[in-house]
């Protein structure tokens, strides 16, 4: 049976909610004028902001540039470029001109670009750089319907491609003759218009265009709101890649709550911003955790002696402490004691490298170890993890902080319906549910029935308060010879909890008649390790294939396999001598393994376990 868990002030506020994303943006910009919207760094590494007043006369003049274009309601504009707060203004003008954006990721190869851009029928590209515009030269022919190309650095030739501030003066000049242009293309979106175009990751094969409405995006914002849980005095750091579908929720929660937004798309930057802008909450994927994770972990083991035993001591204490205040469970005056004691001297460590204001993190993108996510509890940083599909426009599930539960993706959105299928398939209903593929109406009927539940692939479980569980995805279950099925993804997040250096683990074994693994390692935890132990200046494949890696991994394996049933334990494995990469083709955009490249990519190394 459908599940709703919602109570009526928060149905009150999704069902009430605003039904165009470009009117609650310019409402934001009218009532908040002077107070900060964005803040973002620049060459040099300080910091700017402006304010949301600011920012509504840049979009104004920046859609009418694109009105001036010829860009009319609900054409596609796409945006391919990293995380920066030209992308934040780029997104806010196309919607503001009543058109769609099209995200491009800008690690995504000229090929899938050329199709994404002539499968939207984009009529106009915003692009990071010369290298992202000579992706648009090498295929131009393939694009006819591109009429222009705005450029944020980078070259431009006064004719194809012209730069964001020219694009802003010919806006200008546009509204000096137009006054109300802008205005007008706002009063006529309507909730059902298209905003976004989102292209799936293409993990099984060619990019699908996810057709999200305006509806949607603040329905995601709304839910945020009855939620209670952010307000105005919040401040985030985003750096997510705003062409992923998780970016786009936090961006859509910003403008109908009002708090500001620290912008900077370069991951090895995350850790350092978090020390200068002291946010209260941030969006990451699991992979940022992981790594956070494993360099704690790695540098206290370096470390060694006293300090190393005090941090395994303080683990120990934090985990117990943590379990049984989530158990509701009293804690007695000694653990008590203790907790206070590895707090001062463990704990509060770790959240001062997140800049000691953090009030939670939200995870998802992908599935979180349920041992990482106790291991920050227990040192007082709460993630919240959630669920979500593009389909979904990204949010469907989230953990709160007066309710979560470590190991779930938390309860359904409120105004949403859930049900798990009889074959175990959580199939979901609501505002957030895409309209449709673009393109491609066979897909679309098969994934959204006629009732409008969305087939989401994954497999999972509802406790009795509401709690979704996911327990594997229908396409990467497999079955040894054995007759037993296995769940690969379950492994691999029990792994990544065990094993700190770990970047990736891939479990192999359909129709074999075992399981086995093929493991990468995080390339900064191997360069840690390497200086640590005297291997300065070797290679990262010279020091993963080393005696004394091997058996640090092996150990872990022994103790993966101590926890999964027998015909799910690891017999064979081999470490890789490269991490897996976007460039290799072994990566989605959005950092999702392409199971089936990295099988096919050694094949003749998975035949030799079995051989």
């Amino acid at each position: 049976m459908p599940v709703a868990q919602a109570t009526a002030a928060e149905l009150e506020i999704v069902n009430n909610r605003p039904p165009t994303l470009n009117g609650v943006f310019f409402d934001r910009a009218k009532n908040a004028a002077n107070r900060e919207a964005y803040s973002f760094p620049d060459a040099d590494e300080n910091w700017h902001s402006i304010t949301w007043g600011e920012t509504g006369e840049r979009v104004t003049r920046l859609a009418a540039g694109l009105v001036s274009l010829g860009i009319e309601a609900e054409q596609r504009v796409a945006i391919a470029s990293g995380t920066r707060i030209e992308w934040i203004l780029a997104d806010l003008a196309v919607l503001a001109a009543g058109a769609a954006t099209t995200t491009v990721y800008p690690t995504t190869i000229s090929d899938d670009v050329a199709y994404i851009l002539a499968d939207s029928e984009s009529r106009v590209v915003f692009a990071e750089d010369d290298e992202q515009v000579a992706k648009l030269r090498e295929k131009r022919s393939e694009l006819p319907a591109v009429d222009k190309v705005v450029v944020f650095d980078g070259t431009t030739d006064g004719d194809w491609v012209i730069s964001f501030d020219e694009l802003e003066k010919l806006g200008e000049a546009y509204l000096a003759e137009h006054p109300d242009v802008v205005e007008q293309r706002v009063a006529a979106t309507r909730g059902d218009s298209l905003a976004t175009l989102i292209y799936t990751s293409g993990t099984t094969g060619r990019p699908k265009g996810v057709r999200l409405e305006h509806t949607s995006w603040t329905y995601e914002g709304a839910v945020i709101v009855a939620g209670g849980t952010l307000s105005e005095d919040d401040l985030q750091v985003l750096w997510l890649p705003m062409a992923h579908s998780f970016g786009k929720v936090l961006l859509a929660a910003q403008l109908l709550i009002g708090f500001p937004t620290a912008i900077d798309g370069r991951v090895p930057k995350i850790v350092d911003n978090l020390a200068v802008v002291k946010p209260t909450f941030m969006g990451a994927a699991p992979r940022i955790f992981e790594k956070a994770y494993g360099r704690i972990v790695g540098m206290t083991e370096a470390e060694g002696g006293a300090k190393l035993k005090i941090f395994q001591w303080a683990e120990k204490v934090g985990l117990e402490y943590s379990r049984r205040t989530r158990a509701g469970q009293s804690i007695p005056l000694p653990l008590k004691l203790q907790h206070g004691l590895a707090d001062k001297l463990v704990f509060s460590k770790v959240r001062d490298r997140f800049g000691g204001r953090v009030r939670f993190f939200i995870s998802g993108a992908a599935a979180l170890s349920q041992d990482i996510a106790e291991w920050f509890h227990s040192a007082g940083v709460l993630i919240l993890e959630g669920y979500g599909l593009t389909e979904t426009s990204a949010g469907a599930f989230v953990n709160r902080p007066d309710a979560f539960k470590i190991g779930s993706v938390g309860r359904a959105f409120p105004g949403s319906e859930v049900k798990i299928a009889e074959d175990g398939e959580v199939l979901i209903k609501g505002p957030h549910v895409m309209e449709g593929y673009h393109n491609l109406e066979t897909e679309s009927a098969s994934t959204k029935d006629a009732d409008g539940w969305l087939h989401t692939g994954d497999e999972g479980r509802l406790d009795d308060d509401g709690f979704l569980y996911i327990t594997g995805r229908k396409k990467e279950l497999f079955k040894t010879s054995g007759g037993k099925y296995v769940a690969p993804p379950h492994i691999e997040g029990v792994f990544k909890g065990i094993s700190s250096m770990t970047s990736q683990i891939i479990v192999h074994g359909n129709e074999r008649n075992f399981c086995s693994a093929l493991i990468t390692l995080d390339p900064d935890a191997v360069a840690e390790w390497a200086e640590a132990h005297g291997m300065q200046g070797k290679s990262y494949a010279e020091v993963v294939k080393s005696p004394e890696i091997h058996a640090i991994v092996s150990e872990q394996v022994e103790e993966l396999n101590q926890r999964l049933n027998r015909w799910e334990t690891i017999k064979k494995w081999e470490i890789l001598d490269h991490d897996l990469s976007v460039e290799s083709g072994e990566l989605t955009p959005s950092m999702k393994v392409k199971r089936a490249v990295v099988e096919a990519n050694h094949k003749d190394l998975l035949d030799s376990f079995y051989a």
